[in-house]
């Protein structure tokens, strides 16, 4: 039981594996949130289209996936996991940042938004992608410092400024790689690296750290059958090896698409 003087994270207290499933996030608000957002996506492309400027199936279709599974990994018994077990956090932040961010990312968001509020779409400036990467790097050493992370579990605030910016950033970044032009594929590949590698760097930290350094977990992860290092080691090794696999890939899929793009538009020009 939680004293009066201890908060009690957003997430609740810490589960019981026989009562995880029962353990569903089923805030109000954040469900407000999550479908004012959907509503407001689906408004804007009924409003582009008959503005002429109708956004393919395919890419409204990632948004509505990408949603998804970003509202699962916050109102699904992951949340309430993750107040026991740092490794559920790290799974959490992975979910959102190289799972759901992409996916909503190439539905185009940020230009439906700027058309709607008639802004020009011209592309990203030449060092977004750069811009991006380094400041989701930041934001995530920043989000995985010990003090910082121990935070969110005393602050619904702190807890909710994480999660935003984090997937913000993650925003951001996947939007400046997919956006970017045939003439940006060298920055995108080093935006992608240095993704990957600080990822991985961290995630390994993390890993080979000698002691538990995540307080809020010190007394939580018995029940899991983990000792505190153990469930440290989890995480890092999730942050470091899916992690930096799937920035990987995702990033020279975007590489090798633009490639392709660049061979194939000379060729266009030269057959009219």
């Amino acid at each position: 039981m939680a004293s009066a003087d201890v908060p009690i994270p957003y997430c609740g207290l810490p589960p019981a594996p026989d009562t995880l499933w029962s353990r569903w996030n089923l805030d109000p608000i954040l469900i407000a949130c999550l479908l004012v957002c959907a509503a407001a996506y689906a408004f804007g492309n009924a409003k582009a289209a008959r503005a002429g400027q109708h956004m393919p199936l395919w890419r409204q279709a990632t948004f509505y996936l990408g949603w998804i599974i970003a509202a699962a990994a916050l109102i699904s018994p992951l949340c309430p996991l993750s107040v026991s077990l740092f490794a559920a956090r790290v799974g959490q932040h992975m979910i959102l940042t190289l799972i759901a961010a992409p996916l909503v990312a190439a539905g185009r968001p940020f230009a439906l938004a700027a058309s709607l509020w008639h802004r020009s779409m011209t592309r990203q400036t030449a060092i977004a992608p750069l811009c991006a990467s380094a400041m989701f790097a930041a934001l995530i050493w920043f989000w995985h410092a010990p003090a910082p992370y121990a935070e969110t579990f005393r602050s619904t605030l702190v807890y909710w400024s994480m999660h935003v910016t984090v997937f913000g950033a993650a925003l951001w970044l996947w939007t400046s790689l997919i956006d970017a032009s045939p003439a940006q594929a060298g920055r995108v590949v080093v935006a992608g690296l240095i993704s990957t590698v600080q990822m991985g760097f961290l995630g390994a930290l993390i890993t080979f750290a000698p002691r538990p350094l995540y307080t809020p977990h010190l007394l939580t992860t018995v029940a899991w059958g983990l000792t505190p290092l153990q469930d440290q080691q989890l995480g890092g090794a999730i942050m470091w090896v899916p992690g930096c696999i799937i920035f990987f890939i995702i990033s020279m899929l975007i590489l090798w698409n633009d490639i392709v793009r660049a061979e194939l538009i000379p060729a266009k020009a030269v057959s009219r």
